[in-house]
């Protein structure tokens, strides 16, 4: 397997894994979601208030936002936009260090 397969073969793998978490967790709020009614109604842990809403809530929030970095951020944000903004950047500097070089002789060609 050359290089390129090799890269290919790791970004699809993480890609994978990353959305094999998200499945967990999917699942795993499904069950916590379940048990948590299951605790405040069933099990009257304080079931005068219904705390299990707002739990289930902030869960499935946090669950959204693992979805945006799995699907929207990681999916256009990944190993190759990591290495066009080094590129970038180097080019930047490389530039930037020749133009102090040639104002630099340039100042010591024209000082008698």
């Amino acid at each position: 397997m050359d290089r390129e397969q090799h890269e290919l073969y790791e970004y699809a793998k993480d890609r994978i894994k990353q959305k094999k978490r998200l499945y967990f967790h999917f699942v795993l709020l499904f069950l916590g979601s379940i048990f948590l009614f299951i605790a405040n109604n069933w099990l009257s842990f304080y079931p005068e208030k219904n705390w299990w809403l707002w739990a289930v809530t902030i869960w499935i929030f946090l669950f959204v936002l693992h979805g945006i970095k799995v699907f929207i951020t990681d999916s256009f944000m990944n190993k190759n936009w990591e290495r066009a903004q080094i590129d970038k950047l180097m080019l930047k500097q490389t530039k930037k260090i020749e133009q102090l070089k040639n104002d630099l002789e340039n100042s010591k060609s024209t000082t008698p």
